[in-house]
């Protein structure tokens, strides 16, 4: 048993709650400073997701925007990763609980730092994930990828035997946020530019895209005049833009909408996108019940002005999870109250002044449109065109992370934005059908590795109940073809 000088003498031990962009800065910020960090995050990478519609459509990949967490941190001494997804913290106890494919991990802190960050929301109607799926993971950004690039293959397909076609070049996207803006410029430009030349049954020119929100403005964090000039500049792409209409309903064929006078309208589409709204991590909840901090509407917890819970100076919480002083969701928040974070563990044990209260640095926002086009707001300054379009290339290299991710980045850029190609457009079945797949298993991934024989179960389990689906698609297309032909003249049959 070691004495109790010995235990005194042990490393203030940190840990850091997800790799996103609050978890990376703040295991760097702790670089030097004396303690032992460990970092536990529910996946391997360290994601940029603001260039996730970027994966999606063709121009990067995956690779490009979510390096390796271990590699990013190899060089950190002090640091060290746990792959696993917290599910529970202790705060008497300091001890947080994570899980990864049935196996349970306990890690104890001194202090800890939570940037679990936040998931996509669908305001109460998550099943209509299953058929318009967010834009928060790689994983999401694959199987959008797979969708967008398999529509437009499977209209080539229905266009060579005749059939009728226009759902499934029908794009929609829900959100008229950034992430909406930016996806839907680059599916018009996809369809518009990059690929008119690449199909023949087919003229992708034809392609609808339309964004949808129930907001009465595009973009509206970023003011009246810059909102009418990307909604704008989207319609001069052939962006049809929808606003002051609210989803109710979405379906695999298509998508429900409501207007603010009562009407009711629905798009037949077979692509939807959904970049409308966020919830914070579950996690909020949990140090709610235990420290009484209040939640709003979206789960983020109230914290105090130097980020940490009631009671608990050892705990900070930082990003998407907070909410204090009407922060935005963004990544600067997230990275500058990390290293404020890092910097007042660090302070604490070496003996400095506690910090002011936490405050903001506002750098600005941006969105892209298209290529050449895009919107900037930084300070009282307003951009837009090809000017605001430079700085937004500017600013988003820097913050990529690693040289050989900005290099490659920017090689990719050149091909997509000065030529017409696209340099990621390889897709998989796999990549559309994996998510479903797996939400059917009881307990997901796990089920195909805690039991002896439970993979084999399950993947029969799976191409049953994948042949059975295509065995009642092709049976409605056959009653569809069927009943269509009785309507036709025997002689033009």
């Amino acid at each position: 048993m070691s004495s109790p000088q010995a235990q005194q003498q042990a490393p203030h031990k940190v840990v850091v709650i997800g790799s996103g962009f609050g978890g990376l800065f703040g295991t760097k910020a702790l670089r030097k400073a004396p303690v032992d960090v460990t970092m536990v995050a529910k996946t391997t990478h360290h994601l940029f997701q603001p260039l996730l519609y970027q994966v999606a459509t063709g121009i990067l990949s995956e690779g490009e925007i979510a390096p390796p967490t271990r590699e990013v941190l190899s060089g950190q001494k002090n640091a060290q990763v746990l792959l696993g997804e917290v599910t529970g913290v202790d705060l008497e106890a300091r001890t947080i609980t994570s899980h990864v494919l049935g196996r349970e991990t306990v890690s104890e802190y001194d202090s800890l730092i939570v940037a679990a960050g936040a998931a996509q929301s669908y305001f109460g109607n998550d099943h209509f994930s299953e058929y318009a799926p967010g834009m928060k993971s790689i994983d999401d950004a694959l199987e959008l990828r797979g969708r967008i690039f398999g529509a437009f293959e499977m209209a080539e397909l229905g266009a060579n035997r005749g059939d009728d076609i226009d759902h499934l070049l029908t794009f929609v996207v829900v959100g008229a946020g950034p992430t909406g803006v930016e996806m839907a410029g680059q599916i018009a430009e996809l369809a518009h530019r990059t690929l008119k030349r690449d199909f023949r049954a087919i003229n992708t020119r034809e392609a609808r895209v339309i964004l949808l929100d129930a907001a009465p403005q595009v973009l509206p964090p970023f003011g009246q005049k810059l909102g009418e000039k990307a909604k704008a500049e989207l319609e001069k792409l052939g962006v049809e833009v929808i606003l002051g209409a609210m989803v109710t309903d979405v379906d695999e064929r298509g998508i429900e909408m409501k207007f603010k006078d009562g009407r009711v309208e629905r798009i037949k589409t077979v692509t939807k996108i959904w970049a409308a709204g966020v919830a914070a991590s579950p996690l909020g909840k949990t140090l709610s019940e235990q420290t009484g901090a209040p939640l709003d509407r979206a789960g983020r917890i109230g914290v105090n002005p130097d980020l940490t819970l009631p009671g608990h100076p050892e705990v900070f919480v930082v990003g998407d999870m907070i909410a204090l002083d009407n922060l935005p969701g963004v990544a600067q928040v997230a990275i500058q109250g990390a290293k404020y974070a890092a910097k007042e563990i660090d302070g604490r044990l070496t003996g400095k002044a506690p910090q002011g209260p936490f405050k903001y640095f506002d750098k600005g926002s941006m969105a892209i449109i298209s290529r050449f086009r895009a919107v900037a707001m930084v300070g009282k300054l307003r951009l837009t065109g090809v000017i605001a379009w430079l700085m937004w290339l500017a600013v988003h290299l820097v913050y990529i992370t690693g040289f050989k991710s900005r290099v490659t980045a920017l090689l990719h850029w050149a091909i997509s934005f000065l030529g017409r190609g696209r340099s990621e457009r390889t897709t998989t079945e796999q990549q559309i059908f994996a998510r479903t797949a797996l939400a059917r298993l009881r307990r997901g991934a796990t089920d195909l590795v805690s039991e002896p024989g439970a993979y084999d179960a399950a993947r029969q389990m799976m191409e049953t109940t994948r042949r059975e689906e295509l065995e009642a698609m092709a049976a409605e297309e056959a009653r569809l073809t069927d009943s269509g032909a009785r309507g036709v003249p025997a002689e033009q049959r």
